[in-house]
Protein backbone atom coordinates (compact mmCIF):
# COMPACT_ATOMS: atom_id res chain seq x y z
CA UNK A 1 0.00 0.00 0.00
CA UNK A 2 1.15 3.59 -0.64
CA UNK A 3 2.38 5.52 2.03
CA UNK A 4 1.00 8.48 2.85
CA UNK A 5 3.78 10.84 1.62
CA UNK A 6 3.80 8.61 -1.69
CA UNK A 7 0.14 9.67 -2.39
CA UNK A 8 1.09 13.26 -1.43
CA UNK A 9 3.83 13.51 -3.83
CA UNK A 10 1.44 12.06 -6.87
CA UNK A 11 -1.47 14.09 -6.15
CA UNK A 12 1.32 17.03 -6.15
CA UNK A 13 2.36 15.41 -9.50
CA UNK A 14 -0.97 15.90 -11.26
CA UNK A 15 -1.67 19.04 -9.88
CA UNK A 16 1.25 21.07 -11.27
CA UNK A 17 2.27 19.46 -14.41
CA UNK A 18 -1.07 20.32 -16.22
CA UNK A 19 -0.56 23.90 -14.16
CA UNK A 20 2.87 24.53 -15.76
CA UNK A 21 1.74 22.97 -19.11
CA UNK A 22 -1.16 25.46 -18.79
CA UNK A 23 1.45 28.74 -17.76
CA UNK A 24 4.02 27.28 -20.36
CA UNK A 25 0.95 27.98 -23.29
CA UNK A 26 -0.01 31.31 -22.29
CA UNK A 27 3.55 32.23 -21.97
CA UNK A 28 3.07 31.38 -25.59
CA UNK A 29 0.27 32.97 -26.39
CA UNK A 30 1.44 36.44 -24.75
CA UNK A 31 4.78 36.47 -26.97
CA UNK A 32 4.62 39.47 -30.26
CA UNK A 33 4.83 38.13 -33.59
CA UNK A 34 7.09 39.80 -35.32
CA UNK A 35 7.96 39.14 -39.30
CA UNK A 36 10.65 40.60 -41.62
CA UNK A 37 10.21 39.86 -44.83
CA UNK A 38 13.23 41.51 -46.66
CA UNK A 39 15.57 40.72 -50.00
CA UNK A 40 19.50 39.48 -48.94
CA UNK A 41 21.23 42.35 -50.94
CA UNK A 42 19.01 45.21 -50.12
CA UNK A 43 21.37 47.49 -47.97
CA UNK A 44 18.79 48.55 -46.42
CA UNK A 45 17.70 45.10 -45.34
CA UNK A 46 21.48 44.16 -44.33
CA UNK A 47 21.92 47.56 -42.37
CA UNK A 48 18.58 46.66 -40.43
CA UNK A 49 19.42 43.09 -39.87
CA UNK A 50 22.83 43.91 -38.66
CA UNK A 51 22.52 46.57 -36.76
CA UNK A 52 19.21 46.94 -35.61
CA UNK A 53 17.28 43.57 -35.33
CA UNK A 54 19.81 41.22 -33.62
CA UNK A 55 19.18 43.34 -30.91
CA UNK A 56 16.24 40.52 -30.57
CA UNK A 57 18.44 38.38 -29.56
CA UNK A 58 21.34 41.07 -27.78
CA UNK A 59 18.66 41.98 -24.95
CA UNK A 60 15.63 40.58 -23.33
CA UNK A 61 12.92 41.86 -25.61
CA UNK A 62 14.10 38.07 -27.39
CA UNK A 63 11.58 36.36 -24.55
CA UNK A 64 8.40 37.94 -25.68
CA UNK A 65 9.18 37.91 -29.53
CA UNK A 66 8.69 35.17 -31.86
CA UNK A 67 11.11 36.32 -34.85
CA UNK A 68 9.89 35.25 -38.23
CA UNK A 69 12.63 35.93 -41.52
CA UNK A 70 11.16 35.30 -45.04
CA UNK A 71 13.81 36.28 -47.73
CA UNK A 72 12.01 36.77 -50.86
CA UNK A 73 10.97 40.71 -51.22
CA UNK A 74 11.08 42.33 -54.41
CA UNK A 75 11.60 39.08 -56.47
CA UNK A 76 9.77 38.96 -59.52
CA UNK A 77 8.12 35.45 -61.73
CA UNK A 78 8.83 35.48 -64.81
CA UNK A 79 6.24 34.53 -67.50
CA UNK A 80 9.04 31.52 -67.67
CA UNK A 81 8.85 31.11 -64.01
CA UNK A 82 12.54 32.04 -63.51
CA UNK A 83 13.08 34.40 -60.70
CA UNK A 84 14.50 38.03 -61.34
CA UNK A 85 15.84 39.49 -58.36
CA UNK A 86 16.14 42.84 -58.05
CA UNK A 87 20.02 42.75 -57.18
CA UNK A 88 20.81 40.23 -59.48
CA UNK A 89 21.41 36.69 -59.71
CA UNK A 90 23.20 36.51 -56.81
CA UNK A 91 20.65 38.18 -54.38
CA UNK A 92 18.76 35.13 -55.79
CA UNK A 93 21.10 32.75 -54.44
CA UNK A 94 21.76 33.89 -51.54
CA UNK A 95 17.58 34.16 -50.64
CA UNK A 96 17.84 30.87 -51.12
CA UNK A 97 21.33 30.00 -49.03
CA UNK A 98 19.43 32.32 -46.35
CA UNK A 99 16.16 30.48 -46.89
CA UNK A 100 18.14 27.07 -46.49
CA UNK A 101 19.76 28.21 -43.24
CA UNK A 102 15.99 29.24 -41.83
CA UNK A 103 14.61 25.71 -42.46
CA UNK A 104 18.03 23.37 -41.57
CA UNK A 105 18.35 25.48 -38.10
CA UNK A 106 15.34 26.30 -36.79
CA UNK A 107 17.00 27.56 -33.57
CA UNK A 108 16.79 31.45 -34.25
CA UNK A 109 20.04 32.12 -32.99
CA UNK A 110 21.46 29.53 -35.14
CA UNK A 111 20.06 30.61 -38.43
CA UNK A 112 20.47 34.46 -37.60
CA UNK A 113 24.41 33.87 -37.21
CA UNK A 114 24.63 32.79 -40.35
CA UNK A 115 21.75 35.41 -41.90
CA UNK A 116 23.61 38.27 -39.88
CA UNK A 117 27.35 37.25 -41.07
CA UNK A 118 26.22 37.25 -44.86
CA UNK A 119 24.37 40.64 -44.55
CA UNK A 120 27.68 42.18 -42.68
CA UNK A 121 29.93 41.13 -45.47
CA UNK A 122 27.23 42.53 -48.26
CA UNK A 123 27.75 45.98 -45.61
CA UNK A 124 31.38 45.66 -46.72
CA UNK A 125 31.04 45.21 -50.42
CA UNK A 126 31.79 41.48 -49.61
CA UNK A 127 29.37 39.03 -50.01
CA UNK A 128 30.86 37.06 -53.06
CA UNK A 129 32.88 35.92 -49.61
CA UNK A 130 29.43 34.83 -48.08
CA UNK A 131 31.07 31.05 -47.65
CA UNK A 132 33.32 32.12 -45.57
CA UNK A 133 30.94 32.80 -42.88
CA UNK A 134 30.58 28.80 -42.44
CA UNK A 135 34.15 29.00 -40.93
CA UNK A 136 33.55 32.38 -38.78
CA UNK A 137 30.51 31.25 -37.16
CA UNK A 138 31.27 27.44 -37.18
CA UNK A 139 28.72 26.11 -39.19
CA UNK A 140 28.29 22.98 -40.88
CA UNK A 141 28.41 23.73 -44.71
CA UNK A 142 27.16 21.10 -45.90
CA UNK A 143 23.11 20.42 -44.99
CA UNK A 144 23.10 24.37 -46.70
CA UNK A 145 24.93 22.96 -49.84
CA UNK A 146 22.47 20.01 -49.91
CA UNK A 147 19.38 22.15 -49.28
CA UNK A 148 20.22 24.70 -52.10
CA UNK A 149 21.15 21.88 -54.84
CA UNK A 150 18.34 18.73 -53.99
CA UNK A 151 15.91 21.63 -54.72
CA UNK A 152 14.72 22.05 -51.15
CA UNK A 153 15.92 25.49 -51.28
CA UNK A 154 13.80 26.42 -54.59
CA UNK A 155 10.76 24.81 -52.68
CA UNK A 156 11.42 27.38 -49.84
CA UNK A 157 11.73 30.45 -51.75
CA UNK A 158 8.79 29.51 -53.73
CA UNK A 159 6.32 28.83 -50.23
CA UNK A 160 8.12 32.40 -49.13
CA UNK A 161 6.83 34.00 -52.95
CA UNK A 162 3.25 32.87 -52.35
CA UNK A 163 3.30 34.19 -48.74
CA UNK A 164 4.50 37.33 -49.62
CA UNK A 165 2.52 37.66 -52.43
CA UNK A 166 -0.31 37.54 -50.64
CA UNK A 167 0.32 40.09 -47.84
CA UNK A 168 -2.25 42.41 -47.35
CA UNK A 169 -2.00 45.40 -47.51
CA UNK A 170 0.60 44.77 -50.53
CA UNK A 171 4.25 45.29 -49.09
CA UNK A 172 5.90 48.50 -50.81
CA UNK A 173 9.54 48.08 -50.10
CA UNK A 174 11.90 45.67 -47.85
CA UNK A 175 12.54 45.81 -45.18
CA UNK A 176 8.83 44.96 -44.73
CA UNK A 177 8.02 44.71 -41.06
CA UNK A 178 5.20 43.15 -39.41
CA UNK A 179 4.53 43.50 -35.87
CA UNK A 180 1.17 40.95 -34.69
CA UNK A 181 0.60 41.19 -38.59
CA UNK A 182 0.17 44.79 -38.51
CA UNK A 183 3.13 46.88 -41.22
CA UNK A 184 5.01 49.36 -39.73
CA UNK A 185 5.40 50.90 -43.30
CA UNK A 186 8.40 53.36 -43.06
CA UNK A 187 8.49 53.30 -39.23
CA UNK A 188 10.12 49.82 -39.33
CA UNK A 189 13.25 51.31 -37.64
CA UNK A 190 11.27 52.05 -34.77
CA UNK A 191 9.94 48.34 -34.37
CA UNK A 192 10.83 47.74 -30.13
CA UNK A 193 7.90 50.41 -29.31
CA UNK A 194 5.91 48.67 -31.24
CA UNK A 195 6.82 45.11 -30.27
CA UNK A 196 6.83 46.78 -26.25
CA UNK A 197 3.52 48.17 -26.84
CA UNK A 198 2.04 45.11 -28.57
CA UNK A 199 3.42 42.93 -25.70
CA UNK A 200 0.43 42.16 -23.09
CA UNK A 201 1.73 39.86 -20.99
CA UNK A 202 3.23 40.55 -17.41
CA UNK A 203 6.40 41.71 -16.27
CA UNK A 204 7.88 43.25 -19.36
CA UNK A 205 11.33 42.99 -20.54
CA UNK A 206 13.99 45.60 -19.36
CA UNK A 207 14.48 46.13 -23.20
CA UNK A 208 10.84 48.29 -22.80
CA UNK A 209 11.98 50.17 -19.97
CA UNK A 210 15.17 51.21 -20.51
CA UNK A 211 14.24 54.23 -22.80
CA UNK A 212 11.17 56.17 -23.62
CA UNK A 213 9.62 54.58 -26.63
CA UNK A 214 7.02 56.41 -28.32
CA UNK A 215 5.85 55.50 -31.62
CA UNK A 216 5.65 58.97 -33.98
CA UNK A 217 4.16 57.91 -36.69
CA UNK A 218 6.03 59.18 -39.39
CA UNK A 219 4.87 59.15 -43.90
CA UNK A 220 6.60 58.94 -46.79
CA UNK A 221 5.76 63.15 -47.64
CA UNK A 222 8.34 64.24 -44.99
CA UNK A 223 11.10 61.77 -44.48
CA UNK A 224 13.50 59.86 -46.97
CA UNK A 225 13.06 56.23 -46.00
CA UNK A 226 15.86 53.61 -46.16
CA UNK A 227 14.31 51.27 -48.21
CA UNK A 228 14.40 49.35 -51.51
CA UNK A 229 11.05 50.07 -53.43
CA UNK A 230 9.56 47.27 -55.31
Amino acid sequence: MASHNQISRIIITFVLIPLLIFQCHVCSQDKVILSLYYESLCPYCADFIVNQLVKVLQTDLGSIVNLRLVPWGNTQIAPNTSWICQHGTDECQLNTVEACAIKVWSNLETHFKLISCIEQLHLQNKHSSWQSCFASTGLNQNPIENCYNNGLGYRLETAYADETTKLKPAHRFVPWVLVNNQPLQEDYQNFIAYICKAYKGHNKPQACKTKSLEINKISAQDTNPRVCFR
